[in-house]
């Protein structure tokens, strides 16, 4: 999500590799059509343990999710015990650490915020790749943290506010003339990054020239649609309720959001093109207590099945290559991860935020208030 989620009801992958030849059926894979979630039976010897491990999550639905396909089952088969706690931030966890009162071995967090906060000093453990699965790909990998999913940022709109027509871009999104109503957008109160993106491409910009983003144009596409923002939401769940009570016609959100809003039978949908490709990722306190069983659960999140069984609970993309493997087609065919939706989304540049955030935070928040 960033880190931009927080507990709340509405709230939002990688592999260990089978080490040694001797491990026998190392799963169960029911038929597609049982709509069971696939079971991870056996783990290798290297993660298994004893002690426990602490882990901050974002809460909410995904919490709720994590449970059954992580930590259930990594608490049975590794012999850990797994403690989660709601409320991950990295502004908390910077704190722990030059304290020395480090009270999470292991948080969920975005590749931005980790490196964000690497940038500002020595604030995680490395990871230990030797555990990782090689069905992981090298572009969820870093040196201090391991990507452990996938989410997309995107457009959702409400299915009756517009006479039959439907948003396709974020042209239509800045059109109210077209496609009249109010409108909400991610803003900064929580530690958020600007959507300057969607900005640009409402602007003409084409996806694939996004980056480096362009900052006076930004802004001046956001001066275009200001006066029809009613909301710079902090949290995921601001947008959904404001979909939900009618407060707004169109928003930014998070896709896994929308799940629990659609299930309630709300008017709305989501618009994939054009939404920003987001990873979260595990990072792991310095010094943290139990560093060696949060590089174990790291490790075990991120195998093929548990990331497969994320998505049977959220609709959330994965890592691990293998993981689709274990998913039925008509899930796959709503996640941000699926080729048929990937290919319309925009991978986003943690490398040039990270190197260009604090300019981006301070401008928007100084434009916001003029």
């Amino acid at each position: 999500m960033r880190d931009l989620q927080s507990p709340t009801k509405f709230s939002r992958r990688t592999a260990i590799g089978l080490l040694g030849a001797g491990l026998a059926a190392p799963f169960i894979r029911p038929g597609h059509a049982e709509a069971a979630w696939p079971e991870q039976t056996t783990i290798p010897d290297s993660l298994k343990g004893s002690g426990e491990v602490r882990i901050a999550t974002f809460g909410g639905a995904m919490q709720e999710t994590q449970q059954k396909a992580y930590f259930e089952p990594f608490e049975k088969l590794s012999g850990i015990k797994v403690h989660a706690f709601p409320g991950t931030n990295p502004t908390k966890i910077k704190a722990m650490v030059e304290t020395g009162n480090v009270e999470w071995d292991i948080a969920q967090l975005s590749r931005g915020s980790i490196m964000n906060l690497q940038k500002q000093g020595d604030y995680f453990e490395k990871i230990d790749y030797s555990l990782i699965d090689d069905g992981v790909g090298a572009a969820y990998r870093f040196e201090y943290g391991i990507e452990m999913l996938v989410w997309a940022q995107v457009m959702a709109y409400r299915t009756d506010a517009f006479k039959g027509a439907a948003p396709k871009d974020w042209a239509d999104f800045w059109n109210t003339k077209k496609f009249p109503g109010d409108r909400a957008m991610g803003g900064t109160g929580a530690g958020g990054w600007p959507e300057i993106e969607f900005a640009l491409m409402a602007a003409g910009v084409p996806a694939a020239k996004l980056y480096p983003l362009d900052i006076d144009k930004a802004f001046a596409s956001y001066d275009e649609i200001k006066k029809a923002v009613v909301k710079w939401w902090d949290t995921g769940a601001v947008p959904i309720q404001l979909l939900t009570d009618r407060e707004v016609a169109m928003t930014t959100v998070w896709n896994g959001r929308m799940a629990a809003l659609q299930a309630a039978n709300v008017p709305a949908a989501i618009s994939w093109n054009q939404g920003l490709m987001k990873r979260d990722a595990w990072g792991i306190p310095k010094g943290a207590k139990n560093a060696v069983n949060a590089m174990k659960f790291a490790a075990y999140s991120t195998m093929a099945i548990p990331q497969a069984r994320i998505a049977f609970g959220i609709p959330y993309g994965q890592v691990n290559a293998q993981s689709n493997d274990y998913i039925p087609p008509e899930r796959l065919a709503v996640l941000p991860s699926a080729p048929a939706i990937k290919s319309q989304l925009v991978n986003y540049d943690y490398d040039w935020w990270i190197d260009n955030r604090d300019t981006v935070v301070n401008r928007f928040n100084k434009w916001l208030l003029s």
